[in-house]
């Protein structure tokens, strides 16, 4: 029986040589492990086999089976190969230029976005990054939006099933997961592990139960600045929005502060601003980010002495400001990859 299995496997090894496409392989099989089978047989024959030897000729069996079933595999992952690249073609060498004469080029939000940090490290500003998927802390408790803010609602927020884990997203207690609302959260982790001063911008993706439209979409990035250090006041803050918005708009720009409300800074504006670039758009004055004073809370829960320091958040759209610069009036263009939209912005 040994020697018939052994017989049985040198025969498999060697008929693989000339198995190439599906339909010889499912013959091969069949010679093999079939209803007919070789292999089948040997098995059927184990009745035969006297008591004493059947531990023995058993793990034979076990081990043939085991070989030919890895033959199998891999004469179909051969074959799945030679299929692919038969769809693919013949191999390119990426290096080589593109035979069609068109550059690639930054997405146009990428763009602004670079162009945004780029004006902000000129004044001494950090670029720093963090998750995506947040926790309910360090997107809302620590930002001292209560329990009951509308923000939190499931109708306005992405939050993950419970039993979600993420090994590289840290908790501070046992909240839920979440797609973060806003980049602020970047802010917390930043300040958690950073002394003051502080001096930082956090781009990013940020996620919330938007309804499409013109000038909406669920998932969208922002960028939002953090000052800490001792003396900062609300002038601090505006003379720095002025110097953004005129590097960023031309020198004619101007801005200008409404009160408004925000859980994480106290007190708060909305930023208006006005430059030539809005005779196109038919307005004088137009929105474009949210600000104020860091609320006191906010320090409390990164253990920043309130009464040492003081400081300013600021927090706007990315597409918003791409949309103003290039005349855009819906920013669903920006997602939908049509190759004839994009190449106008091309560098």
């Amino acid at each position: 029986m040994e020697d018939k299995l052994q017989s049985i496997l040198e025969g498999a090894q060697q008929g693989a040589k000339d198995v190439a496409t599906r339909a010889e392989l499912e013959a091969f099989k069949a010679r093999l492990v079939g209803p007919k089978g070789e292999l089948t047989q040997v098995v059927k024959g184990m009745g035969a086999v006297p008591k004493e030897d059947k531990p023995r000729v058993g793990r034979a069996l076990n081990e043939v089976k085991k070989t030919i079933e890895a033959l199998f595999q891999e004469l179909l992952e051969g074959i799945e190969e030679k299929e692919s690249a038969a769809r693919l073609g013949p191999p390119l060498d990426p290096s080589l230029p593109s035979p069609d004469g068109v550059r690639g080029s930054l997405h146009p939000l990428a763009q602004v976005r670079e162009e945004i940090c780029s004006i902000f490290r000129k004044v001494g500003f950090s670029v720093v990054e963090g998750p995506e998927v947040e926790t309910e802390y360090y997107c809302f408790d620590a930002l001292n939006t209560p329990s009951d803010h509308p923000a939190r609602d499931l109708q306005d927020t992405y939050y993950l099933p419970e039993n979600a884990r993420f090994g590289n997203i840290s908790k501070k207690e046992d909240e839920r997961y979440l797609l973060r609302t806003h980049t602020s959260s970047v802010q917390i982790r930043h300040m958690l592990k950073t002394p003051p001063p502080v001096r930082v911008v956090s781009p990013g993706r940020c996620f919330r139960r938007d309804t499409a439209d013109a000038t909406h979409s669920a998932n969208f990035h922002q960028i939002e600045g953090l000052y800490v250090d001792e003396d900062v006041s609300v002038k601090d803050l505006k003379a720095l929005l002025d110097y953004f918005i005129r590097s960023l708009l031309g020198k004619d720009a101007r801005t200008r502060f409404r009160p408004h409300f925000f859980p994480y800074t106290e007190p708060s504006f909305e930023v208006d601003f006005s430059s030539s670039h809005l005779r196109k758009l038919g307005s004088e004055w137009i929105e474009i980010a949210g600000c104020g004073i860091v609320h006191p809370s906010v320090f409390d829960a990164v253990g920043y002495d309130r009464e040492k320091y003081s400081g300013f958040a600021f927090g706007m759209g990315i597409e918003r400001i791409a949309m103003i610069l290039h005349g855009v009036d819906d920013i669903r263009y920006f997602y939908q990859n049509d190759f004839r939209f994009l190449q106008q912005f091309a560098r």
